[in-house]
């Protein structure tokens, strides 16, 4: 239990340093962390209805946006602010309490803290104003969101420990999300494809997290699509394999 206070408390210094390091003391400061995923997302909302209307296929379109930007938010910020992110902190690990684990934690935390934090407000704002409807089932709402961010830490951790194994890794992380985007279920429904590329969907995960999380939002009355014992099993798996990639990348991390 002492060893676990010590990284609880490692981590949480660690999310402060992030966050001056990031934005300052000036210039709204801390306020950025949460207003830079904001105003990107009110943007594309607003492009949205403004190119789509309110409806498509029955579902109101700033639904379907708010639930499928968020977690596309997520998954970019998780996993590209992991990149390289060893090397350029090498010089915390001189403080023996620090660990890698620590470094790659508190920069997972701090970018799902305020993404979910952006996804509140956001979603808050557009609720008072009318223009989407209350959340129809927190519990399922929440775990699609938990699932998305286990799944996306894990990646995040995996791709800290590659990124110190060779540069190039890191030339097809972007390349590689732009392909698998079109798969993920952000901006359309499983249900509204035919029955055979539904299937060829939903062996991708993270798909079966953003349908329960649509799911949770919308209620029965939009049909989804989601296995709760798959997206479990990848987001485990991923979080296993990032890990244990964090503990084998230590010793390539030289201190300079």
């Amino acid at each position: 239990m002492r060893s676990l206070r010590f990284h609880l408390i490692n981590i949480q210094a660690l999310i402060i340093r992030d966050l001056m390091v990031r934005f300052g003391r000036n210039n709204l400061g801390f306020v950025w962390t949460i207003l830079e995923p904001m105003i990107l997302t009110t943007g594309v909302l607003g492009l949205w209805s403004i190119l789509r209307g309110e409806v498509m296929h029955g579902v109101p379109v700033l639904g379907i946006v708010l639930t499928g930007y968020m977690p596309l938010t997520l998954w970019r910020h998780m996993t590209n602010s992991q990149i390289r992110i060893l090397k350029s902190n090498v010089g915390l690990l001189y403080h023996r309490r620090l660990s890698h684990f620590d470094i790659v934690f508190a920069r997972s935390f701090l970018e799902f803290f305020s993404t979910t934090a952006a996804l509140l407000i956001v979603y808050f704002v557009l609720l008072v104003i009318g223009v989407v409807q209350p959340v129809h089932d927190w519990t399922l709402l929440l775990m699609g969101w938990l699932f998305t961010a286990a799944y996306y830490a894990g990646q995040g951790f995996f791709i800290a420990a590659a990124t110190e194994y060779s540069e190039n890794v890191e030339k097809f992380i972007q390349p590689s999300q732009y392909l698998l985007l079109p798969l993920s279920g952000t901006f359309y429904m499983v249900d509204w494809m035919s029955s055979g590329f539904q299937r060829a969907l939903l062996w991708n995960p993270p798909v079966h997290a953003v349908e329960m999380f649509r799911a949770g939002f919308f209620g029965p009355d939009v049909p989804t699509h989601y296995d709760v014992t798959y997206i479990a099993a990848w987001s485990f798996g991923w979080l296993v394999l990032g890990i244990l990639a964090v503990y084998a990348a230590r010793d390539r991390i030289e201190l300079v």
